[in-house]
């Protein structure tokens, strides 16, 4: 082999080493990227009012590509005279993941590992591989009386229907102000003042960032309503995915309340409840979704749907330390 044959081969060499080592770079870096899916998801009574298989749900939890899953309604029918089945935990081993019970029919799945929850269990500290220490506090709130219904005369316990604004927040405000007074008292003795922190949740109550004079006027909604469970989040610091990546709640209302019924149907009110919070500064809100049976109400379809909560599910690029 002569000296050019040397230096050529030499070339070759240093060529597929670079290549090799950016394309190993590149995976590196992929893998820790700092993004986070977050999702929030009622499994209607486990999953097991849907008359699904339990893989069903866990399926749109895949679908979902989520990484941190805040659940509501996690007990299943009881049979036999045996306690209430824990459809999240089940769901967990099916995923592979890793599950906190918080109580109360709510818990918390995560593909990474979870540390210590908090005083009141609303949330937990979970590690994130890029090394940003992540809390996701998640909640169901309170469904009854439900205003949307009371404002539209929509028979649904034993409440009156009312017509005002003020009407709307005071019954609001009865009805879950406590469990959200609770759920903020929580996250301010668990988490620091610059980490990054997620809510999820049922909150059975609309959005004060939905409710507008502009959807009003669009017939989006019967009347502005400045509702009393998100406009406490928002004074406390944390905004609403969806809406940070749809500003526009006439053009994009996110229903996540109900695929059961028509839009139409005149017994019924169709509304976005289901949220993904998360405390402004936190990280960049890359996009959100929402997750249901058909391509009209959703963003990811999976056929059949097994709830009857459509899911959310946002994409953060993580900022937070």
């Amino acid at each position: 082999m002569n000296g050019q044959s040397i230096s050529r081969l030499l070339k070759q060499s240093l060529f597929i080493a670079g290549f090799s080592w950016l394309l190993l770079s590149s995976t590196v870096t992929q893998a820790e990227s700092p993004v986070v899916r977050v999702m929030s998801y009622n499994l209607w009574h486990g999953g097991d009012a849907g008359k699904q298989p339990l893989e069903q749900t866990a399926k749109v939890i895949r679908e979902a590509r989520a990484d941190l899953v805040g659940l509501q309604e996690t007990r299943g029918y009881a049979t036999g005279g045996q306690p209430r089945p824990d459809r999240a935990k089940e769901i967990a081993q099916i995923l592979g993941w890793n599950y906190f019970d918080q109580g109360g029919g709510t818990a918390i799945l995560s593909r990474y590992p979870i540390g210590k929850a908090s005083p009141g269990k609303w949330g937990v500290e979970i590690e994130h591989p890029s090394g940003t220490k992540l809390y996701l506090f998640n909640a169901h709130l309170m469904y009854i009386p439900y205003q949307p219904y009371q404002l539209l005369n929509i028979p649904y316990g034993d409440y009156p229907f009312i017509k005002t604004e003020q009407e709307a927040i005071d019954f609001a405000k009865k009805a879950r102000g406590e469990q959200v007074e609770r759920l903020i008292a929580d996250i301010k003795a668990t988490v620091p003042a610059d980490a990054t922190v997620f809510v999820t949740g049922d909150f059975n109550e609309p959005s004060h960032w939905d409710w507008t004079a502009a959807a009003q006027k669009a017939g989006r909604c019967p009347i502005a309503v400045k509702w009393p469970s998100t406009s406490m989040m928002a004074e406390t610091g944390f905004i609403d995915t969806y809406r940070e990546a749809h500003p526009d709640p006439v053009t994009a209302p996110g229903i996540t309340w109900t695929p059961l019924t028509k839009i139409t149907d005149p017994k019924d009110r169709h509304d976005r409840i289901d949220f993904v919070l998360m405390r402004q500064g936190g990280g960049k809100v890359l996009s959100s979704q929402v997750l249901g049976e058909s391509k009209e109400a959703a963003d990811v379809v999976v056929i059949p749907y097994p709830s009857d909560h459509r899911s959310v599910v946002s994409a953060v690029e993580l900022t937070g330390k």
